[in-house]
Protein backbone atom coordinates (compact mmCIF):
# COMPACT_ATOMS: atom_id res chain seq x y z
CA UNK A 1 0.00 0.00 0.00
CA UNK A 2 1.03 3.07 -0.75
CA UNK A 3 1.86 5.61 2.50
CA UNK A 4 -0.15 8.98 2.12
CA UNK A 5 1.89 11.82 3.08
CA UNK A 6 0.88 14.03 5.95
CA UNK A 7 0.00 17.87 5.42
CA UNK A 8 -0.65 20.94 7.39
CA UNK A 9 -4.03 20.75 6.92
CA UNK A 10 -3.71 17.35 8.70
CA UNK A 11 -2.43 18.91 11.40
CA UNK A 12 -4.81 21.63 11.85
CA UNK A 13 -7.91 19.33 11.55
CA UNK A 14 -6.12 17.65 14.83
CA UNK A 15 -5.02 20.46 16.14
CA UNK A 16 -8.55 22.01 15.47
CA UNK A 17 -6.81 25.45 14.41
CA UNK A 18 -6.25 26.71 10.64
CA UNK A 19 -3.73 26.03 8.26
CA UNK A 20 -1.82 29.09 8.34
CA UNK A 21 -2.02 29.18 12.30
CA UNK A 22 0.19 25.15 11.75
CA UNK A 23 2.83 27.14 9.46
CA UNK A 24 3.15 30.14 12.11
CA UNK A 25 3.01 28.11 15.14
CA UNK A 26 5.92 26.06 13.81
CA UNK A 27 7.86 28.71 12.40
CA UNK A 28 7.76 30.02 16.34
CA UNK A 29 5.97 33.32 15.38
CA UNK A 30 4.96 34.64 18.42
CA UNK A 31 1.26 36.12 17.52
CA UNK A 32 0.71 32.15 18.11
CA UNK A 33 -0.54 32.00 21.90
CA UNK A 34 1.89 29.31 23.67
CA UNK A 35 -1.17 26.96 24.29
CA UNK A 36 -2.26 26.89 20.71
CA UNK A 37 1.61 26.53 19.94
CA UNK A 38 1.81 23.51 22.32
CA UNK A 39 -1.41 22.04 20.46
CA UNK A 40 -0.20 22.29 17.31
CA UNK A 41 3.28 20.84 18.29
CA UNK A 42 1.70 17.92 20.17
CA UNK A 43 -0.61 17.16 16.90
CA UNK A 44 2.17 17.27 14.35
CA UNK A 45 4.36 15.41 16.75
CA UNK A 46 1.39 12.66 16.79
CA UNK A 47 1.49 12.30 12.72
CA UNK A 48 4.87 12.48 12.15
CA UNK A 49 4.65 15.45 10.94
CA UNK A 50 7.75 17.19 9.56
CA UNK A 51 7.70 20.87 7.84
CA UNK A 52 8.73 21.04 4.45
CA UNK A 53 12.38 22.73 4.51
CA UNK A 54 12.95 23.39 0.86
CA UNK A 55 9.01 24.73 0.31
CA UNK A 56 10.04 26.88 3.63
CA UNK A 57 12.74 28.13 2.32
CA UNK A 58 10.86 29.53 -0.89
CA UNK A 59 8.72 30.96 1.09
CA UNK A 60 10.96 32.49 3.30
CA UNK A 61 13.85 33.64 0.02
CA UNK A 62 16.41 32.09 2.85
CA UNK A 63 18.38 29.00 2.46
CA UNK A 64 19.47 28.06 5.46
CA UNK A 65 23.00 28.17 5.05
CA UNK A 66 25.44 30.26 5.80
CA UNK A 67 28.98 30.46 3.85
CA UNK A 68 32.55 30.30 5.87
CA UNK A 69 35.53 31.47 3.42
CA UNK A 70 39.22 30.71 5.14
CA UNK A 71 41.77 32.48 3.81
CA UNK A 72 45.37 30.81 3.15
CA UNK A 73 48.46 32.30 1.65
CA UNK A 74 48.82 31.76 -1.46
CA UNK A 75 50.26 29.08 -2.81
CA UNK A 76 50.52 27.20 1.11
CA UNK A 77 48.77 23.82 1.10
CA UNK A 78 45.85 23.47 3.52
CA UNK A 79 47.49 21.72 5.63
CA UNK A 80 49.44 24.80 6.24
CA UNK A 81 47.03 26.50 7.61
CA UNK A 82 47.47 27.87 11.26
CA UNK A 83 45.43 25.32 13.44
CA UNK A 84 43.83 28.22 15.20
CA UNK A 85 41.65 28.94 12.33
CA UNK A 86 40.44 25.29 12.19
CA UNK A 87 39.68 25.77 16.29
CA UNK A 88 37.41 29.07 15.10
CA UNK A 89 36.05 27.10 12.00
CA UNK A 90 34.62 24.26 14.11
CA UNK A 91 33.23 26.67 16.40
CA UNK A 92 31.88 28.84 14.37
CA UNK A 93 29.99 25.35 12.07
CA UNK A 94 28.49 24.58 15.93
CA UNK A 95 27.68 27.98 16.68
CA UNK A 96 25.80 28.04 13.41
CA UNK A 97 24.35 24.62 13.63
CA UNK A 98 22.41 25.58 17.03
CA UNK A 99 20.81 28.44 15.49
CA UNK A 100 19.49 25.75 13.01
CA UNK A 101 21.47 26.92 9.88
CA UNK A 102 23.81 24.55 7.82
CA UNK A 103 27.25 25.61 6.95
CA UNK A 104 29.18 25.84 3.49
CA UNK A 105 33.02 25.50 4.14
CA UNK A 106 35.86 26.80 1.35
CA UNK A 107 39.52 27.19 1.35
CA UNK A 108 40.82 29.88 -0.71
CA UNK A 109 43.96 31.27 -1.75
CA UNK A 110 45.10 32.01 -5.58
CA UNK A 111 43.10 34.89 -7.25
CA UNK A 112 41.65 32.24 -10.01
CA UNK A 113 40.42 30.92 -6.38
CA UNK A 114 38.36 33.41 -4.81
CA UNK A 115 34.60 32.85 -4.94
CA UNK A 116 32.50 34.81 -2.55
CA UNK A 117 29.20 35.47 -4.54
CA UNK A 118 27.15 32.70 -2.22
CA UNK A 119 23.60 34.75 -1.97
CA UNK A 120 23.81 35.92 -5.34
CA UNK A 121 23.69 31.72 -6.71
CA UNK A 122 21.26 30.97 -3.60
CA UNK A 123 23.70 28.76 -2.15
CA UNK A 124 23.92 30.78 1.03
CA UNK A 125 22.37 33.84 2.98
CA UNK A 126 25.82 35.28 4.05
CA UNK A 127 29.44 34.85 4.24
CA UNK A 128 31.86 34.59 7.00
CA UNK A 129 35.88 35.11 6.10
CA UNK A 130 37.93 34.24 8.62
CA UNK A 131 42.10 32.98 7.60
CA UNK A 132 45.64 34.65 7.10
CA UNK A 133 45.29 38.34 6.75
CA UNK A 134 49.22 38.07 4.64
CA UNK A 135 47.24 36.88 1.46
CA UNK A 136 46.25 40.94 0.83
CA UNK A 137 44.29 40.58 -2.61
CA UNK A 138 42.15 37.82 -1.33
CA UNK A 139 40.74 40.30 1.26
CA UNK A 140 40.75 43.30 -0.80
CA UNK A 141 38.42 40.78 -3.36
CA UNK A 142 35.79 40.40 0.00
CA UNK A 143 36.39 43.96 1.43
CA UNK A 144 34.81 44.95 -2.22
CA UNK A 145 32.81 42.10 -2.19
CA UNK A 146 30.83 43.34 1.42
CA UNK A 147 30.89 47.13 -0.37
CA UNK A 148 28.57 46.21 -3.37
CA UNK A 149 26.17 44.93 -0.80
CA UNK A 150 26.86 41.08 -0.35
CA UNK A 151 26.45 40.34 3.82
CA UNK A 152 29.85 39.47 5.05
CA UNK A 153 31.36 39.14 8.48
CA UNK A 154 34.66 38.89 8.91
CA UNK A 155 37.51 37.62 11.96
CA UNK A 156 40.28 39.86 11.88
CA UNK A 157 41.41 42.53 8.73
CA UNK A 158 44.20 44.40 7.37
CA UNK A 159 41.08 46.37 7.49
CA UNK A 160 39.74 48.30 10.60
CA UNK A 161 36.48 50.15 8.95
CA UNK A 162 35.16 46.07 7.93
CA UNK A 163 32.77 44.61 10.06
CA UNK A 164 35.16 42.41 12.05
CA UNK A 165 35.45 40.73 14.96
CA UNK A 166 38.61 40.10 16.86
CA UNK A 167 40.68 38.28 20.30
CA UNK A 168 40.76 40.94 23.38
CA UNK A 169 44.67 40.74 22.51
CA UNK A 170 45.67 44.10 24.37
CA UNK A 171 44.09 42.47 27.52
CA UNK A 172 45.20 39.25 26.80
CA UNK A 173 49.20 40.48 26.37
CA UNK A 174 48.74 42.30 29.22
CA UNK A 175 48.13 39.04 31.30
CA UNK A 176 50.78 37.05 29.25
CA UNK A 177 53.01 40.11 30.41
CA UNK A 178 51.68 40.27 33.64
CA UNK A 179 52.13 36.19 34.38
CA UNK A 180 55.81 36.29 33.28
CA UNK A 181 56.69 39.00 35.66
CA UNK A 182 55.17 37.40 38.58
CA UNK A 183 56.56 34.15 37.75
CA UNK A 184 59.81 36.52 38.27
CA UNK A 185 61.26 37.15 34.79
CA UNK A 186 62.12 40.55 34.11
CA UNK A 187 63.79 41.26 31.37
CA UNK A 188 60.85 40.16 28.82
CA UNK A 189 60.93 40.19 24.99
CA UNK A 190 58.03 40.78 22.71
CA UNK A 191 58.69 38.72 19.20
CA UNK A 192 56.62 40.75 16.63
CA UNK A 193 55.82 42.49 13.74
CA UNK A 194 55.07 46.24 13.64
CA UNK A 195 54.44 46.32 9.91
CA UNK A 196 52.53 42.87 9.80
CA UNK A 197 48.82 43.13 7.89
CA UNK A 198 48.15 40.84 11.07
CA UNK A 199 46.16 44.00 13.01
CA UNK A 200 45.92 41.71 16.29
CA UNK A 201 50.28 41.68 16.22
CA UNK A 202 49.79 45.21 16.83
CA UNK A 203 47.64 45.27 19.71
CA UNK A 204 49.30 42.34 21.33
CA UNK A 205 52.65 44.39 21.38
CA UNK A 206 50.91 47.37 22.57
CA UNK A 207 49.62 45.44 25.57
CA UNK A 208 52.96 44.20 26.48
CA UNK A 209 54.73 47.32 26.23
CA UNK A 210 51.79 48.96 29.08
CA UNK A 211 51.91 46.29 31.07
CA UNK A 212 55.79 46.01 31.39
CA UNK A 213 56.13 50.13 31.71
CA UNK A 214 53.58 50.01 34.27
CA UNK A 215 56.21 47.61 36.12
CA UNK A 216 59.03 49.66 35.83
CA UNK A 217 60.51 47.96 32.71
CA UNK A 218 61.32 48.47 29.25
CA UNK A 219 59.93 47.05 26.46
CA UNK A 220 61.73 45.89 23.27
CA UNK A 221 60.45 44.41 20.62
CA UNK A 222 62.52 41.60 17.94
CA UNK A 223 60.75 42.06 14.35
CA UNK A 224 59.56 38.51 13.01
CA UNK A 225 60.75 38.00 9.06
CA UNK A 226 57.64 37.76 7.18
CA UNK A 227 59.13 35.89 4.32
CA UNK A 228 59.79 33.03 6.40
CA UNK A 229 57.01 30.16 7.94
CA UNK A 230 55.80 30.76 11.11
CA UNK A 231 58.35 28.19 13.09
CA UNK A 232 60.98 29.50 11.25
CA UNK A 233 60.57 33.14 12.21
CA UNK A 234 60.52 32.31 16.11
CA UNK A 235 63.66 30.59 15.34
CA UNK A 236 65.72 33.35 13.33
CA UNK A 237 64.04 36.14 16.00
CA UNK A 238 65.93 33.85 18.72
CA UNK A 239 69.65 34.03 16.61
CA UNK A 240 68.92 37.34 16.44
CA UNK A 241 68.48 38.01 19.91
CA UNK A 242 71.31 35.96 20.82
CA UNK A 243 73.53 37.96 18.45
CA UNK A 244 72.56 40.96 19.63
CA UNK A 245 74.13 40.42 23.11
CA UNK A 246 71.57 41.76 25.77
CA UNK A 247 70.55 39.92 27.88
CA UNK A 248 66.57 38.39 28.34
CA UNK A 249 65.43 35.92 29.98
CA UNK A 250 61.34 35.81 28.45
CA UNK A 251 60.07 35.88 25.21
CA UNK A 252 56.63 36.44 24.45
CA UNK A 253 55.41 35.65 21.05
CA UNK A 254 52.72 37.29 19.68
CA UNK A 255 50.86 34.44 18.21
CA UNK A 256 52.03 30.26 19.14
CA UNK A 257 53.26 29.34 15.86
CA UNK A 258 56.05 31.58 16.48
CA UNK A 259 56.33 31.15 19.92
CA UNK A 260 56.76 26.72 18.96
CA UNK A 261 59.69 27.90 16.74
CA UNK A 262 61.35 30.37 19.62
CA UNK A 263 60.95 26.80 22.00
CA UNK A 264 62.90 24.74 19.21
CA UNK A 265 65.48 27.16 18.80
CA UNK A 266 66.09 27.51 22.30
CA UNK A 267 66.37 23.59 22.75
CA UNK A 268 68.82 23.73 19.98
CA UNK A 269 70.92 26.22 21.86
CA UNK A 270 71.13 24.10 24.83
CA UNK A 271 68.91 27.19 26.91
CA UNK A 272 66.87 25.74 29.53
CA UNK A 273 62.88 26.44 29.44
CA UNK A 274 61.69 27.92 32.06
CA UNK A 275 65.01 27.90 33.98
CA UNK A 276 66.76 30.51 31.85
CA UNK A 277 64.01 31.80 29.45
CA UNK A 278 60.19 31.42 30.03
CA UNK A 279 57.78 31.53 26.65
CA UNK A 280 54.16 32.40 26.41
CA UNK A 281 52.51 32.65 22.66
CA UNK A 282 48.76 33.71 21.85
CA UNK A 283 46.39 31.90 20.10
CA UNK A 284 45.60 28.63 21.79
CA UNK A 285 46.36 25.89 19.36
CA UNK A 286 46.15 22.58 21.05
CA UNK A 287 49.76 21.55 19.32
CA UNK A 288 50.94 24.33 21.98
CA UNK A 289 50.04 21.95 25.11
CA UNK A 290 52.17 18.98 23.31
CA UNK A 291 54.87 21.29 23.08
CA UNK A 292 58.73 20.34 24.75
CA UNK A 293 58.07 21.94 27.20
CA UNK A 294 53.95 22.76 26.81
CA UNK A 295 53.65 26.11 25.94
CA UNK A 296 51.95 28.24 28.02
CA UNK A 297 49.31 30.78 25.94
CA UNK A 298 46.22 33.08 26.35
CA UNK A 299 43.78 31.13 24.68
CA UNK A 300 40.58 33.07 23.41
CA UNK A 301 36.89 31.68 24.36
CA UNK A 302 36.23 29.55 20.64
CA UNK A 303 32.70 29.05 21.43
CA UNK A 304 32.01 32.82 22.13
CA UNK A 305 33.83 33.38 18.77
CA UNK A 306 31.67 31.33 16.71
CA UNK A 307 28.63 32.54 18.20
CA UNK A 308 29.35 36.44 18.15
CA UNK A 309 30.70 35.55 14.11
CA UNK A 310 27.22 33.99 13.53
CA UNK A 311 25.04 36.30 15.60
CA UNK A 312 26.59 39.19 13.43
CA UNK A 313 26.06 37.96 10.14
CA UNK A 314 22.11 36.82 11.57
CA UNK A 315 21.65 40.08 12.87
CA UNK A 316 22.70 41.52 9.21
CA UNK A 317 20.10 39.50 7.62
CA UNK A 318 17.69 40.23 9.75
CA UNK A 319 18.83 44.15 9.02
CA UNK A 320 19.67 44.51 13.57
CA UNK A 321 23.42 46.20 13.81
CA UNK A 322 25.57 44.72 16.12
CA UNK A 323 28.68 46.01 17.62
CA UNK A 324 30.17 43.51 19.70
CA UNK A 325 33.67 42.99 18.69
CA UNK A 326 36.15 41.80 21.15
CA UNK A 327 36.55 37.89 22.55
CA UNK A 328 37.83 37.28 25.98
CA UNK A 329 40.66 35.35 26.50
CA UNK A 330 42.22 33.27 29.17
CA UNK A 331 45.42 32.13 30.45
CA UNK A 332 46.20 28.87 29.82
CA UNK A 333 49.42 28.36 32.12
CA UNK A 334 51.85 25.39 31.29
CA UNK A 335 55.14 24.98 32.17
CA UNK A 336 57.30 26.97 29.57
CA UNK A 337 56.68 30.11 32.31
CA UNK A 338 57.23 28.51 35.46
CA UNK A 339 59.82 31.17 36.54
CA UNK A 340 63.54 30.87 36.19
CA UNK A 341 65.81 28.90 38.51
CA UNK A 342 66.29 32.33 40.11
CA UNK A 343 65.10 36.07 40.36
CA UNK A 344 66.87 38.68 38.26
CA UNK A 345 66.07 42.27 39.04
Amino acid sequence: MRQVRVTSFDVAALAGVSQSTVSRALAGDPVVSPPTRTRVVEAARQLNYHIDENAARLRTGRTGTLAVVVISREGQGHHDVNPFYFSLLGAVCAAASSRGHETLVTFQDTPDSLSGRYEEQRKADGLIVIGTTANRPAWTYFRELGESGALVVYWGSPFDDLDWTRSDNHQGARLATAHLLGAGYRRIVCVTSEGSPQRQFNERYDGYAAQLREAGHQPRAIEIDERLAREDQGRKAVAELIAAGEPFDAIFAVCDQIALGVLLELHDRGIAVPGQVGVVGFDGIRSGGYAIPPLTSLEPDFQSAGVMLVEKLLNQVAGKPTDRRRVPVRLVARASSKGPAARKD
